[in-house]
């Protein structure tokens, strides 16, 4: 074999040009590659479509055959250093089984998340909707034969007056009576309408047995007392007085309603093999979404009820509060019915 020196410098030569050429038709790969794992770092829940997916597996092996072919350059520890590197990176995103940590977008939470939820359940939100109405029709019928239930069926003072009087005294009462105190009386109605929906959410846990309860009890109340206005000849205050509020309101406690029957089916499914706990974690998920949503929505009547509802004319037609509450009723159906499809 010659050894000389002028043939030890040729294949030097001729080693660094086929080096030159390797990179040259090799380190585009390795950018792509490290432009997706950048990617992936950046956002550990950013999801690929397959075409990617298929399209990071090509260059992960196009790299781990590119670092066996380096050993014949060992003069190159660095080009060696930063495709381990790579490797291990692109290895360890393949290969990753831990958990990743979830980030919260709300505004795609409010779109999405939360109506798809909705959605999803919505077999459970036709149940609470009918034992709200089967509430009502019985709180009317009551009311309508058997007027001395009025004490029983009717909250917050109802019961007190007829609906004439009470239209008459709210409407020559002073201009802003709730000068001061709106902030509190809103924050007031928050609170309690929260607190009375996540006790109707918890209920969920005694069977669903509590929720049908407090459901029905809500209907109760409020078929007797629209039976009571409406009897009386008070429709008109009676939907100018609820309609702004009631119908973010009334959906609210519902949706509450949905998320207590989701516990209460997960504990009392049939034909389930899984255990209890797997079932309830099953549907924690779209219980704690619901639950958010649902405060959502209260804080809203809340606000509402507080800075309008209780406005009657003169002050504010009952035709433009009602026209305002049909508004909020669609935006809320295609916003349940719609958003996040």
């Amino acid at each position: 074999m010659d050894c000389s020196p002028f043939w030890l410098l040729a294949s030097f030569i001729r080693m660094i040009i086929d080096f030159q050429r390797f990179l040259a038709s090799e380190r585009p790969g390795w950018n792509e590659l490290e432009r997706m794992l950048v990617r992936l770092e950046a956002e550990p829940n950013a999801r690929m479509t397959l075409e990617e997916l298929q399209r990071f597996h090509e260059l992960y092996e196009r790299a781990a055959a590119s670092l066996a072919k380096l050993t014949t350059f060992s003069f190159e520890p660095e080009t060696r250093q930063y495709l381990e590197s790579l490797i291990a990176r692109a290895y360890g995103e393949i290969h990753e089984t831990r958990e990743k940590r979830r980030r919260i977008f709300p505004l795609r939470w409010f779109l999405q998340t939360l109506p798809q939820a909705f959605r999803r359940n919505i077999r459970a939100f036709y149940l609470s909707l009918a034992i709200t109405l089967a509430g009502c029709a019985f709180g009317g019928f009551a009311t309508a034969f058997d007027p001395d239930s009025r004490q029983v069926t009717m909250p917050f003072g109802h019961d007190q007056l007829r609906p004439s009087e009470r239209v008459k005294q709210e409407e020559t009462a002073a201009v802003d009576r709730l000068t001061g105190r709106k902030s509190t009386f809103s924050a007031f109605l928050m609170t309690h309408n929260i607190q009375v929906s996540i006790f109707t959410l918890a209920l969920g846990m005694t069977w669903g047995v509590g929720t049908i309860l407090m459901l029905f009890y809500n209907g109760i109340a409020l078929g007797a007392i629209s039976f009571d206005y409406v009897a009386d000849g008070q429709a008109k205050f009676l939907m100018g007085w609820l309609m702004p509020h009631g119908v973010i309101e009334i959906p609210a406690i519902l949706i509450a309603g949905q998320a207590g029957l989701l516990l209460a089916l997960a504990l009392v499914r049939a034909g389930k093999r899984a255990r209890v706990g797997t079932r309830l974690r099953g549907v924690s998920r779209d219980v704690v979404t619901l639950s958010f949503g649902f405060g959502l929505l209260l804080v809203w009547a809340g606000l509402v009820e507080a800075f309008l509802s209780q406005y009657h004319e003169p002050v504010v037609p009952y035709d433009a509060k009602i026209a305002f509450g049909a508004i909020e009723l669609v935006l809320l159906c295609l916003y349940l019915g719609k958003s996040g499809r």
